[in-house]
Order: structure tokens, then C-alpha cells, then sequence
């Protein structure tokens, strides 16, 4: 979350052409998912500028924003992770992915069948969807993002999941203490960081493995 519509729009801009660059830069089809996913974060970005244009609520807006925070990314992170990782690194992978499935159909359910709304507070927005097990849910979640990114067996991914890590730490320390979330600047951080990745990844054969 940023701390204005025009914040938003603007980081969603800046992050969705990081996102262009990534998948330009591609040279293995098998890392184009993982090379997309500052797309995915810019177009969240410009999402939340709208919702921030109508004052919060439950409108359109608002369900595709918890749409792609919540549900999508937790399988589309694990799961590109494993389709970029080394072959030794695969068979491990399989477990954030699973639980990345379990938690996206939880999440998925949860939206289907309960609203979901935003509130804004001050300089930041607050999203209310009704959970059973929440703090399970979050567990999951983070299993499946981070945990697949430190797993990966690849230098430059555990570098991202670091940083996402520790983002999303300081990004909830922020909204409990009620000031201006910094989220967009580590998903921004995180694209870049992402681009690093793939203007290093050869175009086949040898990756960088840990060690």
C-alpha cells in the first residue's frame, strides 16, 4: 500500500514498465513467470489507486485488489520460483507450492463468500475480509512467497526473499504503528532486484546455485 492515489498510480507505472523490461530480457521460457511478476505488482498498484479514487468501500476495485494480493500471489510466486529454480532445487520447492495452493484456495473461498472491504485510514488503507484461522492463513502465505524464494537454490532469489522478508516485517510493524505504508517502495525494490535477476540468468544451462 502507498500513501495517496497518486502515489499509487505513479509506483504502479514505474513498476509494471520494470515489469516490461523483465519480460523483454527473458532468455529462458521457463523464468518468463517469474520475470512477469512486476507486472502483476504494477497493475496491484494502479488497482489500489482507484480504490483510493472511491474513498475505499466494497467496490469493484477493492475485490480485484484482495484478488491479487491475496489468492493469486500465493501461487504465483511458489510456482514461478519452481519453474526458474535448478533441478536440485525443485523436488523442495514442491512443499511452499503445495502450501501456496492450500492458502490460495482458503483465500479464494474466503472472497468468494464473505465481503470484502477498504477503509481509508489517514495515509494508509486498511482491507477487512472475514477469515477463519487468520494467523494460519498468513503462515501459509508467507511459507509460500518467501519461504519458496529463500529456497530456491538460486543467489539472486534468496536476495529477493530476503529483502521481501524483511519488507513485508516493516511493512506491518508501519500499519500497526499507523503510519504511511511503505509497501510500494519494496515491491519497487523488489522489481528491481528482480530485474538484476534476469539480465544475470544465461540463456540456458547454468544458473547460479548457492555455495
Amino acid at each position: 500500500m502507498c500513501w495517496s492515489a497518486t502515489a499509487d498510480l505513479a509506483a504502479g507505472v514505474g513498476i509494471g514498465a520494470v515489469g516490461v523490461a523483465c519480460a523483454a530480457r527473458v532468455r529462458r521460457v521457463r523464468d518468463l513467470p517469474l520475470a512477469a511478476l512486476p507486472l502483476v505488482l504494477g497493475a496491484h498498484q494502479i488497482v489500489e489507486s482507484v480504490v483510493w479514487d472511491s474513498g475505499g468501500g466494497t467496490g469493484p476495485a477493492t475485490v480485484a485488489w484482495a484478488v491479487i494480493a491475496l489468492p493469486l500471489l500465493a501461487v504465483w510466486v511458489p510456482a514461478g520460483v519452481m519453474c526458474a529454480a535448478p533441478p536440485h532445487a525443485r523436488r523442495g520447492l514442491t512443499v511452499p507450492l503445495g502450501i501456496g495452493l492450500a492458502t490460495a484456495a482458503a483465500l479464494a473461498y474466503a472472497l468468494v463468500t464473505r465481503p470484502v472491504r477498504a477503509e481509508v485510514r489517514g495515509h494508509t488503507l486498511g482491507y477487512f475480509v472475514h477469515l477463519n484461522h487468520p494467523e494460519l492463513l498468513v503462515a501459509g502465505y508467507l511459507l509460500a512467497t518467501v519461504g519458496s524464494l529463500l529456497l530456491s537454490g538460486d543467489r539472486g532469489l534468496l536476495l529477493l526473499g530476503v529483502l521481501m522478508g524483511a519488507g513485508a516485517l516493516i511493512c506491518w510493524v508501519l500499519w500497526e504503528l499507523e503510519f504511511v505504508s511503505t509497501w510500494c517502495e519494496f515491491a519497487a525494490v523488489g522489481s528491481v532486484a528482480l530485474f538484476g535477476w534476469v539480465r544475470r540468468r544465461p540463456a540456458v544451462g547454468v544458473v547460479q546455485p548457492i555455495g
